[in-house]
This record gives C-alpha cells, sequence and structure tokens, in this order.
C-alpha cells in the first residue's frame, strides 16, 4: 500500500510539473500588404484616338471635285 501512494505522489507531482507553463497561443505577426494603385491616365487609349483623330483630318480634306 505503501509504494501505491508513493506512486500516486510521483506521478501527481510530474503531472503538474510538465503543465506547470499552461498553454499560450504563438504569436503570428502579420506581413504587411502593399497595394498598387493603377494610375488616373490610360496609356492604352492614346494610340484609338489618335487614329480617330487621322481619320477625321482625312476626311475633313477631301480634295476630289464634287460630282456635277
Amino acid at each position: 500500500m505503501r509504494k501505491l501512494i508513493l506512486a500516486t505522489v510521483i506521478l501527481c507531482t510530474s503531472a503538474s510539473l510538465a503543465t506547470a507553463g499552461g498553454y499560450t497561443a504563438p504569436v503570428v505577426e502579420a506581413e504587411p500588404v502593399v497595394v498598387q494603385q493603377s494610375s488616373s491616365s490610360n496609356a492604352g487609349i492614346i494610340i484609338p484616338l489618335l487614329l480617330l483623330i487621322a481619320i477625321g483630318v482625312a476626311a475633313s480634306n477631301n480634295d476630289s471635285p464634287a460630282p456635277d
């Protein structure tokens, strides 16, 4: 009986020492997210605008004689 009590005391003290620190959640630091914003001007529209201007200029400079 004495050995059983001694074994119980040893197990109880070792169990309490194993959980003495408690659980703390790991700290995870999030990396900052950089969002690149698009510029306000759109360079893809320049070529179509120049094409429309060229067509307009070509249409207004019609030098062919008018049919009678």
